[in-house]
């Protein structure tokens, strides 16, 4: 359906409720959000419905891919690395080949999940990565895991920045912190029991002839089918979209939902896609940017995923059912400084402080975690890097998603932020290696000198944005908004 068949149908629907809103629009004019009569119990109501149908289900089904994704270390240590001979490097080649698929096929994900919507697009290739799954617990030897950890990346390519920009779509720019922390703060919650799930699936060795490590990839594979069946019924296409949802929002309250976004950043309707227009957004030096802090977030973030419960087995001395408990409370700890983070952001509409803060504790734990002498005091500094590191990843989200405006320029974004997360997974794959065990001291300073750069660029961006604002505030220039652009004028940076 065109935009201007879409408009159409919006405003039969308004004329039909004209005596509940008591309002009425002259025909080519725009409505405001406080012309649809909601009450503001009403307007909670609809973001409390927003919040349950979408930031959850969407945080559930990426619950699933970080588990599946990163599951890899539990693995190796109950008895994988012994059955697929995983001598050398070859671990570390199992985990960094899924980026590679993983980040080539992001860019067209966002196309796609607009022409198809998110609820084929993402149930879809969550039913068919969680096969993959299950196929990994059969694998005979390390070549046909790394081929199905290659089929892998393809198919989760394009969940992550099918949310992240679907998540965007939804929100005011300081209402999606929170948004975005709840939606992490899921998949964190994963990684906090994934550990104590794979313990206990590790328990499973000997039924049906297999050993325990393939019972954490086929349990969690079929976990990931019967998810992806569930969310094509629950997931929710965008807010300006003519596509059916199911026992979701009427079009009047969507179209409420669009006219407020309209006034926060005047972007909310895609223009016809262009490729020039989408591609001309990568000479934006910014994008770019914001694509850097995700890789140096997500290097470390991937660095604890895939080695942390090898580094508390073989560093700090604890056994495979310790360790792979152990990896949980860190990663709760983390829930707790998203959150936190999160709404400290979204109250008093900061940005880059947020990601500073989060910094800093990184900074600090990581040469706790590596240098000091008490196995306990490294356990501590373990609990300071997974947070500040995981809290970074919906700070940077929100921090991109605030600071950029246009759906096709959002789009183009979200992808190229997330591809650079991955090469931060090609980053975190390699750095804590074989030959450096059991201190890994090069992996410990790559982790800080990639944080130490996230501090670096945050400054830079936020005297930049400062500048910026000064020349629009003077009237000098419109922000974020080319000349063939029709966006509402006032937009301001989010430092």
């Amino acid at each position: 359906m065109s935009s201007s068949q879409e408009k159409v149908g919006f405003e039969n629907v308004e004329a039909a409720d004209s005596d509940h809103a008591g309002t009425s629009k002259k025909p080519g004019a725009t409505m405001a959000a406080d012309d649809y009569g909601f009450t503001p119990a009403e307007q909670k109501k609809i973001m409390r419905q927003v919040d349950r149908r979408l930031v959850l289900t969407v945080g559930a089904m990426y619950c699933v891919s970080l588990m599946d994704r990163t599951n890899l270390g539990a693995a190796n240590i109950a008895g994988m690395g012994m059955d697929l001979l995983l001598l050398g490097n070859r671990y570390s080649i199992i985990s960094l080949v899924f980026f590679v698929t993983y980040i080539v096929f992001q860019p067209p994900s966002t196309i796609i999940v607009r022409k198809i919507g998110p609820r084929v697009h993402l149930a879809v290739i969550t039913i068919f990565w969680g096969s993959c799954m299950i196929g990994m617990g059969f694998v005979k030897n390390w070549e046909q895991m790394a081929g199905l950890r290659v089929l892998l990346g393809f198919l989760e390519a394009g969940f992550f920045p099918s949310c992240v920009y679907l998540l965007s779509t939804w929100y005011t720019r300081y209402e999606v912190g929170k948004r975005n922390s709840v939606f992490y703060l899921v998949g964190c919650v994963a990684s906090a029991f994934a550990g104590i799930l794979a313990y206990g699936l590790m328990q499973m060795a000997g039924l049906a002839g297999l050993n325990g490590w393939r019972w954490i990839f086929i349990i969690e594979g079929i976990m990931t089918v019967l998810l992806g069946c569930i969310g094509y019924w629950l997931l929710v296409d965008f807010p300006d979209a003519s596509r059916q949802n199911w026992a979701f929002l009427g079009a009047r309250e969507r179209e409420w939902i669009c006219a407020r976004v309209n006034a926060d950043r005047g972007d909310v309707k895609p223009q016809p896609f262009s490729l020039a227009k989408y591609l001309r957004a990568g000479l934006d030096i910014k994008v770019w940017a914001y694509a850097m802090i995700f890789f140096n977030t997500t290097t470390v973030t991937y660095a604890l995923a895939y080695f942390l419960p090898i580094i508390l087995t073989q560093n700090m001395g604890f056994s495979v059912g310790e360790s792979q408990c152990l990896v949980a409370p860190p990663y709760a700890f983390a829930g707790i400084v998203m959150y936190a983070t999160g709404w400290a952001g979204d109250k008093y509409r900061l940005r880059g402080p947020v990601i500073a803060f989060n910094c800093l504790l990184c900074i600090v734990g990581l040469p706790l975690m590596g240098f000091h002498e008490s196995a306990g005091v490294r356990y501590f500094g373990v609990f300071l890097v997974t947070a500040g590191a995981n809290a970074n990843v919906p700070a940077a989200m929100s921090y991109q998603a605030n600071n950029i405006r246009g759906q096709w320029k959002r789009a183009f974004c979200s992808a190229t932020f997330v591809s650079f997360g991955g090469i931060g997974g090609i980053a975190g794959s390699l750095v804590f290696r074989d030959e450096d065990k059991p201190g890994y001291k090069p992996g410990l300073y790559a982790c800080i000198a990639t944080t130490l750069l996230n501090l670096i660029i945050v400054g830079a961006l936020t005297l930049y944005f400062r500048r910026l604002n000064k020349q629009a505030d003077r009237g000098e220039k419109e922000l974020e908004c080319d000349a063939d652009d029709n966006y509402e004028p006032g937009f301001r940076y989010t430092y």
